[in-house]
């Protein structure tokens, strides 16, 4: 594979879920930034993480200061014996284990102009505000873009400085949207409707082209013109009188135009700051952090020190963005961003931490007990935590949970996956190197998260948790627990459910939220759920596919139906049987003549029931319009890559599941097809009339069973083959890329490459490492609220994000709803399932009820757990 550059290739099989976030276009010039991150403390060393899994083209760390004990509570690339190194020194080796595609240097000299003009991206994290204005005069007036960030306890600070004319390829992050048009009128400021299936989502701004009009064809392929939204199925575009009449057809959709956008130096911005609200509950809460801020400087700068932690006569005397930077691909911040926690802090008003509570112990946790003081600290150490799940929100679960001191006393953490670790897993799950991949993920994270803190007590388990492992995960060990951490990437399970006191984060690409769940606090888990997905109508799938995803899930049904169901099937035996192939030549034979079957014989039979003039009986309008695209057959050719790759992987496939030799031979294959005969297509009149399975056995079970071999026969052994769409050679992804594009050839549709199709086929979750990282730093700072204990619901935050635009919401979760719901039915119920004799792990029972008020209508009852005694 190529080093990192403007004209190197991807690793798709490394950054797939990050290039289904960024594009191939982002990722390429973010291949071509040399980033220089100065200061390696805690959120130094974070920054300088997620930018190398991000797979720039260099890094560059820099510090000119010795690690601290303070450093330890969040920097988690030192060790005890760095104490007095170089930071950038003692932390390049470690992080250059990240991304074997990104070179990491150290340097520890001054930031002179000559040295900073080699990068295109320059973040200072650690400098005084002297040193960040005299580096950003320079960088704006180069055209090197700046991030100053900050954090001080529970505060953070960012700063954006992307020059004066910096391009913004791409405003929200969302997919371009599309449209089929069944009407165009001609106007001065023509009027588009749209089908009425689904509103287009369109805003007025948005630019679109149009393809496939039929009629008014001076629209197909017109450069983007801007709309006017007039209706959640219209808008207007142009001036279209001088068109010609609209006939029908035709599909808008959306272009993304460039945005240039500019900005103040940082010496400009001081004076005169814009801000990107984070809390709208706190309105006036980022005007005063910008003067804080300033006030810390001037401090330091006067003392030639911090103030010390929780002073109140030092205090009274001194009153996500790399990415975006290097590849112009969303909107970044404009130009300062402030956060605040201080809701970690203690409930009760008028509790203020003592200087003496707060001050240094010569420990690791030193930077942690400066802000919430030494009791705390011990009460981390004791905590039982369950993590289910060690993909990438649980790998950052654990380092923070290392970091902050976590079950690092006489406390434990047991966490719990049944996964292996894949390579597409190491761009964003940070805690696992290539030499991992095909290692147990619980134990391989359990292992990494010890080195960062040789105290963690930490457990890993290969179980699910479920009812298959309840006699396991019992009401013991569950009540043993001070809390249960979700980092699963599916439903939470029901038992779990039992046991809440937790937040829980996840992501999409760019977005990111974070939901408090309290046990009779906050409402529940599952008060909430997200909106089902949308299916695709069978008959779309079947006859009348018109976009590309619906061929794809086309393939998908293909896949599961031609080598899993199948054999998972005990009905099928019966129509397997006479159809078993014996040999490789027999597999291709097959694969060929399903391509006949699929691609051009149901096409024609489609075609002899609904010709391409058909028109509906009622209205006399065209059969095939609207949605409906009309398909045409194909004609098999060994010529044709697309033709024989189908042939390649459907052979493979049916080899794999008879237990077969397959073959790579592409042309040994094109040999045994010019000797396969395809029978000449014969219409059918009338409607297929699909058997049940009953009426099959029974008119032919008597022939079949001659037929039937024994059991053991291992030449009938069948192997039902699973789809992993990560996996480049196992001809899964060629069978279903193959498959969809042939069907979406039949049908006129622009096709997918590998790419787009594992996107969709594999439903992926597009996912970058700064989005997990920030969301689980989020969740943190809920724990600490929890472990504290907190009582008051305004103290817990909900938290939404969306990167791309920049976006931040947070609020009060919402209260646990009450009602009053008689017991006496339940009462009943528990005496006589306790009669029976139940597990010992079982020491209660779980209800899960539906409620009528008296108004007859639903009412929402939380799950009702009754522990027996």
């Amino acid at each position: 594979m190529a080093k990192n550059g403007n004209d190197a290739e991807i690793d798709e099989g490394l950054y797939s879920r990050q290039l289904y976030v960024l594009g191939h276009d982002a990722m390429k010039r973010m291949q071509n930034s040399n980033v220089l991150i100065s200061g390696m403390r805690g959120l130094g060393v974070e920054i300088a993480k997620n930018v190398i899994l991000g797979g720039v083209r260099s890094v560059t760390v820099h510090d000119q200061g010795v690690a601290e004990w303070a450093d330890l509570s969040s920097q988690f690339y030192l060790r005890e014996e760095d104490l007095g190194k170089n930071r950038a020194e003692v932390s390049q080796s470690r992080l250059a284990e990240l991304n074997s595609y990104v070179p990491v240097t150290a340097y520890t000299g001054a930031l002179t102009e000559d040295y900073l003009i080699k990068f295109q991206v320059v973040v200072l994290t650690n400098l005084s505000l002297d040193e960040q204005q005299h580096v950003g005069e320079f960088c704006h007036s180069k055209g090197i873009k700046l991030i100053v960030a900050d954090t001080r306890g529970l505060f953070g600070q960012l700063f954006c400085d992307f020059g004066e004319e910096m391009i913004v390829y791409d405003t929200n992050g969302e997919q371009p949207l599309s449209a089929m048009i069944s009407m165009i009128t001609k106007d001065s400021q023509g009027v588009v409707t749209c089908l009425d299936e689904a509103r287009h989502g369109f805003e007025s701004g948005d630019s679109v082209t149009f393809t496939e009009v039929q009629g008014m064809t001076e629209l197909n392929g017109c450069q983007p013109m801007e709309i006017k939204v007039l209706g959640p199925y219209t808008f207007s575009i142009c001036d279209t009188t001088g068109f010609t009449d609209y006939v029908r057809g035709g599909i808008v959709s959306q272009v993304k135009m460039p945005k240039k956008i500019g900005f103040k130096s940082i010496s400009s911005s001081v004076a005169d700051p814009e801000f990107v609200m984070t809390d709208f509950g706190k309105f006036e809460r980022p005007g005063q952090l910008h003067v804080g801020f300033q006030a810390i400087h001037a401090f330091q700068k006067k003392h030639n020190r911090s103030p010390a932690p929780w002073n109140q006569v030092n205090i009274t005397q001194d009153n996500r963005n790399i990415t975006l930077a290097c590849t112009g691909k969303f909107m970044p911040v404009m130009q300062w961003l402030y956060y605040d926690a201080l809701e970690c802090l203690a409930e009760e008003d008028g509790v203020i931490l003592t200087e003496e509570e707060c001050a240094p112990r010569n420990c690791r946790y030193d930077g942690q007990i400066a802000v919430f003081g030494t009791k705390l600290q011990d009460i981390l150490g004791k905590q039982r935590y369950f993590l289910v799940g060690a993909g990438a929100i649980g790998c950052e679960l654990l380092k923070n949970f290392a970091m902050i001191g976590l079950a690092c006393g006489e406390g434990e953490v047991i966490v719990t996956d049944m996964d292996t670790i894949e390579r597409s897993n190491l761009n964003r799950q940070f805690l696992f190197r290539p030499s991992d991949v095909t290692k147990m993920k619980s134990d391989t994270a359990a292992a990494a998260v010890k080195q960062m803190n040789p105290s963690i007590r930490i457990t890993g388990h290969q179980n699910r948790v479920g009812p298959d492992t309840e006699r396991i995960y019992d009401d013991d060990f569950f009540e043993s627990l001070d809390g249960v951490a979700n980092a699963l990437d599916n439903k939470i399970t029901f038992r779990i459910l039992m046991f809440l006191n937790d937040a829980f984060s996840g992501t999409l690409g760019t977005k990111g939220n974070v939901q408090v769940v309290i046990p009779f606090l906050t409402e529940s888990y599952s008060s909430s759920q997200d909106p089902p997905e949308k299916s695709i109508p069978i008959c779309t799938l079947k006859n009348f596919p018109n976009a590309i995803e619906h061929t794809l899930q086309w393939a998908r049904d293909e896949f599961e139906g031609l080598f899993k169901q199948p054999p998972e099937n005990a009905m099928q035996y019966l129509t397997i049987v006479t159809d078993c192939p014996r040999s490789w030549a027999d597999c291709v034979t097959w694969a060929r003549n399903h391509w006949q079957c699929q691609y051009s014989n149901n096409i024609r039979q489609l075609l002899h029931n609904f010709p391409p003039d058909q028109v509906h009986t009622d209205s006399g309008a065209p059969f095939w319009s609207g949605p409906k695209r009309c398909p045409h057959p194909l004609d098999f050719s060994t010529s044709n890559d697309l033709h024989v790759d189908y042939i390649m992987a459907g052979a493979n496939l049916l080899a794999q599941t008879y237990g077969l030799q397959g073959s790579r031979d592409r042309a040994g294959v094109i040999k045994i097809l010019q000797e396969v005969k395809v029978p000449p297509f014969t219409p059918r009149s009338g409607v297929k009339i699909h058997v049940s399975d009953q009426e099959l056995q029974n008119s032919n079970s008597s022939e079949l069973k001659t037929q039937l071999p024994s059991p053991e026969s291992s030449q009938f052994k069948l192997n039902p083959i699973d789809f992993e769409k990560d996996d480049d050679t196992n001809f899964h992804m060629d069978f279903i890329v193959a498959a969809s594009n042939l069907r979406a050839e039949n049908y006129d549709i622009p096709p997918a490459d590998r790419h787009k199709s594992k996107l969709i086929a594999g439903k992926i979750i597009p996912a970058i490492a700064t989005t997990t990282a920030a969301v689980v730093g989020l969740v943190c700072l809920e724990l600490f609220k929890i472990i504290q204990g907190h009582k008051k619901l305004e103290s817990y935050k909900n938290g939404f994000m969306n990167l791309a635009l920049p976006f931040f919401a947070f609020s009060e979760p919402i209260a646990a709803p009450k009602h009053k719901v008689s017991a006496c039915l339940m009462t009943e119920i528990v005496t006589k399932v306790s009669k029976k004799k139940l597990g010992k792990h079982v020491k209660a029972l779980v209800f899960e009820l539906c409620c009528n008020d008296l108004s007859d209508e639903d009412v929402e009852v939380p799950y009702v757990r009754y522990t027996i005694r």
